[in-house]
């Protein structure tokens, strides 16, 4: 299989990576039902047996998918919450900064969420995802003196919160977001930012915004 994909990788059957990242797309745009193989082939210009080259079946796309998911999604937000940071205004900053820009794949978060609806192992997954980025969350918070329960809840109002703008689809241009950032670091640790934090803080977030 390795020899058979290896020559495919460049050639006219494409790329496991091209057939990932339609499904990704997909996925987002038309939830789960919408990940087929035919449909996916005629959007890459390319057979179904195609597909078989980097796949299995359809299952196992769908287990890449969510492979992919936590990739794009929980390690990010574990990595901002274990970030340098001079103080924990500016550690929050660093979560804070995870999910402004595409550091965190906010649509595929919400299409995911959405599919664990219907399917238990994906719940699974998603509630296993929950309790790691609470847990990083929680560890962030002790590391700057905050004890454990206060640790807790104070995780918990900081994630919620996060997924509760994903859930949503909360619109907010980017100033407006910008602007409320401050008071969301407040209440979310109990100290405010420090003017140079925020500067550092707005030019990262401006500067992966432009990016993007």
């Amino acid at each position: 299989m390795g020899q058979r994909a290896a020559t495919a990788e460049g050639g006219w059957r494409g790329s496991r990576e091209g057939w990932l990242e339609t499904g990704y797309r997909a996925l987002i745009e038309g939830g789960v039902d919408a990940v087929k193989i035919q449909p996916l082939a005629r959007q890459l210009g390319l057979s179904r047996t195609s597909f078989y080259w980097f796949f299995e079946d359809r299952e196992a796309l769908l287990t890449a998918l969510i492979d992919g998911w936590a990739e794009r999604t929980t390690i990010p937000m574990i990595g901002a919450a274990r970030e340098y940071a001079e103080s924990l205004a500016e550690a929050m900053l660093n979560v804070l900064a995870c999910f402004l820009p595409d550091r965190f794949d906010s649509r595929l978060e919400f299409a995911v969420r959405s599919w664990g609806l219907q399917d238990a192992s994906v719940a699974a997954r998603v509630a296993e995802a929950d309790e790691a980025r609470l847990a990083a969350l929680r560890e962030m918070l002790v590391r700057w003196g905050r004890p454990e329960q206060e640790a807790d809840v104070r995780a918990r109002t900081i994630y919620l919160t996060q997924i509760g703008y994903i859930s949503m689809r909360a619109q907010e241009d980017l100033e407006t977001r910008l602007a409320r950032v401050p008071t969301y670091v407040e209440i979310y640790t109990g100290t405010r930012p420090e003017p140079r934090e925020l500067a550092r803080f707005d030019a990262r977030v401006r500067s992966l915004a432009g990016s993007s």
